[in-house]
């Protein structure tokens, strides 16, 4: 999976991007490096495959599910090999196979699209470790304060761009 702030663009497909707060966490890269190498297996998969594939036309099936406001939840159901078999990629097949038998994935991670085919990657939890309401509803305002941050940085960063000598020249030339 991707950290940082640099992208990973699937071939025909979407950049991915990891949000990065101003304290310079990235909530995102936090949970997935807490999980252990089975699931991380598969949620690399799922975002190299699946997501950074599809991306919002997932939409419309069990992957993505919209939360209001631009906020999105992609829902991680499957291990490696069943991502593999469900959309090609024998590396995530044999990356699976290596790491430990089969059992259940239930992982959600909160995302939200932008911009010329970038998704960015806000934060995720194990919700197979607790699948609770309580916990479900928790995440998601944690992932829209994350997202509300992200916003606020876009500004700043429009902002000082547009205080730059010269920054507005070079467009008009």
């Amino acid at each position: 999976m991707s950290t940082g702030s640099r992208e990973r663009e699937a071939p025909g497909g979407w950049a991915v991007e990891v949000f990065t707060a101003d304290d310079g966490s990235e909530p995102c890269t936090t949970f997935a490096e807490e999980l252990d190498d089975f699931t991380w297996v598969a949620l690399d998969a799922a975002i190299t495959h699946v997501l950074a594939v599809r991306g919002i036309e997932l939409g419309r099936t069990e992957w993505l599910k919209p939360l209001g406001e631009g906020l999105h939840e992609f829902r991680v159901r499957h291990d490696a090999a069943e991502i593999a078999n469900m959309f090609g990629g024998e590396d995530a097949d044999d990356a699976a196979n290596a790491v430990s038998p089969p059992r259940a994935v239930l992982l959600r991670v909160f995302v939200h699209f932008y911009g010329d085919r970038v998704i960015l990657l806000l934060s995720g939890y194990d919700k197979g470790a607790d699948p609770s309401d309580k916990r479900q509803q928790r995440e998601i305002a944690r992932a829209r304060k994350y997202l509300t941050a992200w916003h606020e940085q876009r500004k700043r960063q429009r902002k000082a761009e547009r205080r730059q000598p010269g920054a507005g020249q070079a467009a008009r030339s």
